[in-house]
């Protein structure tokens, strides 16, 4: 079976391709050729059937990821169905599944079937944690199971894979030289894999053995989401000598997979000050020649726990206008506790707000909503607003809670609205299409 990425480099055009461009608004031959480069991947893993198509790189709107998963503590398969139909109802735009407690084969499979979204999972943790069950030591996780989980999860329908390529023994040297961290280590799959090859004396097989991995995701045709295991955990770390090592080798490995026919992401940064994540950005693209870059947050401070939605929000919206590609969304429970549902549904609607506020001023035609949304509310036309809303049943909630007396105004302001008394002051003089507002 080719590969998107190999079908559109024979130009090509596929039925993904086709749907990608009616979605976007834009040319399928122009989504092909960016297929070619590799600017924009399309994760659909054939075996399964019932998938939403999403394309995700240059040019298109800005996507948002949505994280679920068990853990040793909870281990609800029920709760995490119901977070993935969260994630489908909230307008997500893939998922991605990673589970650490329970039979992780069966929660993965009850999560593929429990929506249509493209789902990704990270193949270390199940790998990591059945070594434990297996062995009492993770540590003496077998690397030919590895490739031969990754292929099982693959065989499962999943559509990308977050996979720790770019730690090897060259980056964990930067981290050592260095003094370690502030924020230590914050990812699971990377911590277990430093841990792994620390306690073997060996090379990273998933670095090492890197053809192969491609191998396996070019059968499926799934995406490469090349891990960031040395993200930075706190602020103070952003960008140190150990991050922009992995960094430097993600973006080498990702040329590499695409020269192989392998579609490719890389992923960044973590914790990340407001003023470096255009500087964060610019790096990813130029090195990994434009692949898709797959933001994790960033986080611009460490002090937000409880509203870290909010404080990653800020991070989305920054990343989006610089250029970033798939958001994977915080929740109000990130550095607490696990995230239930309200957790998502609220983790969702921030991330999903801050992207469009970065591609309102990454793509200035995409500002003519707002526009409509502005006359809307400048009209006090109600039932024309609320259709404009991104959360429309948030609104009419919060109005309907506090109805006003005049119906055309809002407890807010009352009498004292100053959009009625504007357009009665202004009425003869509003031009050209401020003059009717929203039908």
């Amino acid at each position: 079976m080719e590969t998107q990425i190999e079908l559109a480099r024979k130009a090509v055009i596929t039925d993904e391709m086709i749907r990608v461009a009616t979605e976007e608004g834009v040319d399928a031959a122009w989504i092909s050729e960016r297929v070619a480069e590799g600017r924009i991947v399309i994760p659909v893993n054939p075996n399964r059937k019932k998938q939403k198509t999403v394309g995700i790189g240059f040019g298109l709107r800005t996507k948002v990821n949505a994280s679920i998963g068990t853990s040793s503590d909870i281990a609800d398969i029920e709760l995490e169905v119901r977070k993935a139909k969260v994630a489908e109802e909230e307008k997500a735009d893939t998922l991605m599944e990673l589970s650490t407690g329970g039979d992780l084969d069966i929660v993965r499979r009850r999560i593929l079937a429990s929506c249509s979204l493209p789902v990704g999972n990270v193949p270390l943790y199940q790998a990591f944690s059945e070594a434990g069950k297996k062995y009492h030591n993770p540590n003496k996780l077998d690397k030919e199971y590895l490739f031969e989980l990754i292929e099982r999860q693959l065989e499962d329908g999943i559509s990308f894979m977050a996979i720790h390529c770019g730690i090897n023994r060259y980056s964990i040297e930067r981290l050592r030289k260095q003094g370690y961290r502030y924020g230590g280590l914050v990812s699971k799959g990377g911590t277990f894999m430093v841990s792994w090859m620390e306690y073997n004396n060996c090379e990273n097989p998933l670095y090492e053995e890197f053809d192969r991995v491609c191998a396996l995701m070019k059968k499926y045709d799934a995406v490469l989401s090349l891990g960031n295991g040395i993200r930075a955990g706190a602020i103070h770390d952003s960008h140190d000598r150990a991050q922009m090592a992995e960094m430097v080798i993600n973006c080498e490995l990702a040329e590499i997979g695409r020269d192989m026919g392998c579609q490719m992401m890389v992923e960044g940064p973590g914790h990340v000050p407001l003023d470096e994540i255009e500087g964060n950005i610019m790096l990813e693209k130029r090195m990994s020649g434009g692949a898709p870059y797959y933001v994790l947050g960033p986080l611009p401070a460490d002090s937000g726990a409880g509203y870290d939605h909010i404080t990653s929000a800020i991070g989305t919206a920054s990343s989006a206008r610089y250029g970033a590609d798939l958001i994977c969304y915080i929740t109000p429970a990130e550095h607490l506790a696990l995230p239930n549902e309200d957790d998502v549904r609220e983790g969702i609607r921030a991330t999903r707000l801050a992207a469009r506020i970065g591609d309102i001023a990454k793509y200035p035609e995409r500002r003519e909503l707002e526009k409509k949304v502005a006359l809307s509310r400048r009209d006090t036309n109600w039932d024309a607003h609320f259709k404009l809303l991104m959360f429309p049943e948030k609104a009419q909630e919060v109005r309907s809670s506090r109805t006003p007396q005049n119906k055309k105004s809002c407890t807010m302001c009352g009498d004292f609205c100053a959009m009625e008394r504007g357009i009665s002051l202004f009425a003869d003089d509003i031009k050209g299409d401020k003059q009717g507002g929203i039908k």
